[in-house]
């Protein structure tokens, strides 16, 4: 009775392994093919912090992300990472943590920004070895808000200044645009009907130094793999 209750536990957790399951759980898969092993890791929606965001919103959770870089970069079997991003943004915090993860990664690491990276998802697009955007996609550069009571006090705004030099400081250092043209996009007037900051599209970001170049998946992909034959040749040689 032991025997066929443990079978049929197996059975069960073989089912939940399977890459179609994967996908649905983490928004990821690990594809191998001549070049190596690809792990695909999608940020999508909005990126959750410490709070549980409404049932109905798409989320990217970080506490799920975090540790899966961390065993990709450990893991012997996967050759590179391909990020692909299509987030409005969310949790400064969940989303420099991602960031600074990907961009101290010895893995070679492609991001590809499709539909949008916006807000916080700006540090993501930019945190590969390789960024790329796709042609018809946008970033919105803005100031930091927060939501709920906020003190009315000059420590208070000192303390938003702080957290948005965090963001300008990990972005100029990701990218080639300098801090002091990222902060003036970030508080221009006049882009945006409701708001402060600018929308850039495709060309603009990389005119602009955000992202490395513009491309579509097969150019993400040409990236990666050459990036991942560059480094199995320096280890032969």
């Amino acid at each position: 009775m032991n025997n066929e209750i443990r079978q049929e536990n197996e059975r069960e957790q073989e089912n939940t392994d399977t890459p179609q399951q994967q996908i649905v759980d983490m928004g990821s898969s690990v594809v191998s093919n001549r070049h190596g092993t690809i792990h695909c890791l999608t940020i999508v929606g909005q990126v959750e912090g410490h709070m549980l965001l409404p049932g109905s919103s798409k989320t990217t959770k970080y506490e799920h992300v975090l540790p899966l870089l961390a065993a990709i970069e450990e893991s012997d079997e996967v050759d590179g990472l391909l990020v692909l991003l299509n987030t409005v943004g969310g949790d400064i915090e969940a989303g420099l943590a991602i960031a600074e993860l990907i961009a101290g990664m010895e893995t070679p690491t492609v991001t590809l920004v499709l539909g949008g990276g916006h807000s916080i998802g700006i540090p993501l697009a930019v945190s590969g070895k390789v960024t790329m955007i796709a042609p018809s996609a946008s970033m919105t550069i803005h100031p930091v808000r927060m939501s709920g009571t906020v003190i009315a006090a000059p420590a208070t705004y000192q303390y938003f200044d702080r957290i948005q030099e965090r963001i300008i400081e990990f972005v100029a250092r990701n990218s080639s645009i300098s801090a002091d043209r990222f902060r003036a996009l970030m508080l221009a007037t006049g882009d945006m009907a409701n708001d402060v900051g600018s929308v850039v599209y495709g060309e603009q970001a990389v005119e602009l130094g955000l992202m490395d170049r513009i491309g579509t998946l097969s150019d993400a992909l040409h990236s990666l793999y050459g990036m991942i034959d560059g480094k199995k040749d320096g280890e032969e040689g």
